[in-house]
């Protein structure tokens, strides 16, 4: 029996690493998303973001947040690998029951590119007019223990500092609409009200002025990365593939993250166009993403045609979400926090409709924890760095472009006139 157990295992493990790799294309997706819906005088700051959060990320989960939201085994001392005689017991023990048992290298790196996933979505809403330097700093503070923390209360299910536990209240999120998305969309939100508009976003009598992005197919590239990479981030979610029960869940759940993305979008071109007159091609993007983020928090329990309404849905909120927002005069370049905020609040609140050991009162519990935590303890770092360093660039700086500003150097320098 030993050969079976151990054939599971190298199967699980190797799943859990392949759904990783899945994830870290994610982002990719959000760079090609953001460099497309920003100007083009902004484009090589965006993509440094990008990549730097994904390298401060992995870093800091590594150093000490995987250790704050799992009970150690990861930090300064490396990762305590099994030794054969335990990987053969705990696979024993569990058999084929259902329970996972992989190896705990693999459980870090699919850990960890969630929280960089977490991290992206901050990018994009503070894009434009923000320091590069202080992003970066609040990066640090955000993947090595706010996030860490929350992460604890959720999918480690310890107490919310004490004082209740949202597992016992019927909470719920599979996959992290509300872990990993909300979270997200909160620490945007903190950012944005501090860092205040674009200028000429909103004009003085109260318009909006439109600020067009620079490059629409990279922008629909990084939206068909994402909606690739969210295959990874749903299925891997399930957590094991040896066992013919949960190989039936893996294919429900992509069959499910497949069909909501499709209804997201639909619902999103449709509103449009009854909106606007036009179809809109960013909103039809991000109503694809609204899809994914609304199914991410129960992907395994509805039916195709239930996860399609609820992507559908879910596409309807981000486009008016998207114009509230820009109502209240909250300049968000690349709708992430209607995206990840208010539709990944939508996909925790519909789990009880389809999943019987959540509860809705659970689900509301979960949500304002996770907000309310992510948002005011954002709200403090983001004051400190502006504080000490500044979160702004210089109104000139914004006018020509944070590309040069804060990186010396142009994405598309043949098109400058000199």
């Amino acid at each position: 029996m030993n050969e079976i157990y151990e054939l599971q295992y190298a199967l699980d493990t190797f799943y859990f690493l392949v759904c990783g790799a899945l994830v870290m294309w994610m982002a990719a997706g959000f760079s090609m998303l953001e460099a497309g819906l920003v100007r083009s005088k902004n484009t090589t700051e965006i993509l440094t973001k990008n990549v730097a959060l994904f390298a401060v990320s992995c870093f800091m989960y590594l150093i000490c947040g995987y250790a704050i939201m799992y009970d150690g085994g990861i930090g300064l001392m490396g990762i305590e690998a099994f030794d054969q005689a335990e990987v053969l017991a705990a696979s024993e023990e569990a058999g084929f029951s259902g329970d996972s048992v992989y190896s705990s290298a693999s459980d870090f790196f699919f850990q960890v590119v969630f929280v960089a996933t977490a991290m992206s979505i901050v990018s994009g809403a503070v894009a434009e007019r923000m320091k590069l330097w202080s992003f970066l700093a609040f990066a640090v503070v955000m993947t090595g223990v706010i996030y860490p923390l929350e992460g604890s209360w959720t999918w480690n299910g310890k107490d919310v500092f004490g004082l209740y536990n949202l597992g016992e209240l019927g909470f719920s999120d599979f996959a992290g609409s509300g872990i990993v998305h909300m979270a997200g969309a909160a620490a945007a939100l903190a950012g944005v009200l501090l860092l205040g508009a674009r200028k000429g976003k909103y004009g003085p009598n109260g318009q909006v002025n439109a600020i067009p992005g620079a490059n629409l197919p990279l922008a629909t590239l990084g939206t068909f990365i994402l909606w690739m990479g969210w295959f990874g981030f749903n299925g891997g979610s399930v957590l094991k593939l040896g066992d013919a029960s949960n190989a039936h869940s893996v294919a429900m759940v992509f069959l499910n993250t497949n069909a909501a993305a499709a209804g997201g979008l639909i619902g999103a071109l449709l509103l449009a166009r009854i909106w606007f007159g036009k179809a809109d091609l960013t909103m039809a993007l991000n109503g694809a993403l609204a899809g994914l983020v609304a199914i991410t928090a129960e992907p395994s329990t509805p039916t195709a045609l239930q996860a399609s309404a609820i992507g559908l849905i879910g596409g309807v909120i981000v486009v008016c979400s998207i114009m509230g927002l820009e109502k209240l005069k909250i300049d968000d370049p690349v709708g992430a926090i209607s995206v990840h905020g208010v539709v990944g609040l939508f996909g925790l609140l519909v789990v009880p409709l389809t999943n019987d050991a959540s509860t809705f009162l659970g689900q509301i519990v979960g949500a304002l924890t996770i907000f309310g935590w992510v948002f005011i303890a954002s709200t403090v770092v983001w004051l400190v760095i502006k504080v000490v360093a500044g979160i702004r660039v210089s109104e000139e700086d914004e006018f020509n472009g944070v590309d040069i500003a804060e990186c010396g150097m142009e994405a598309y320098p043949e098109f400058t006139n000199k």
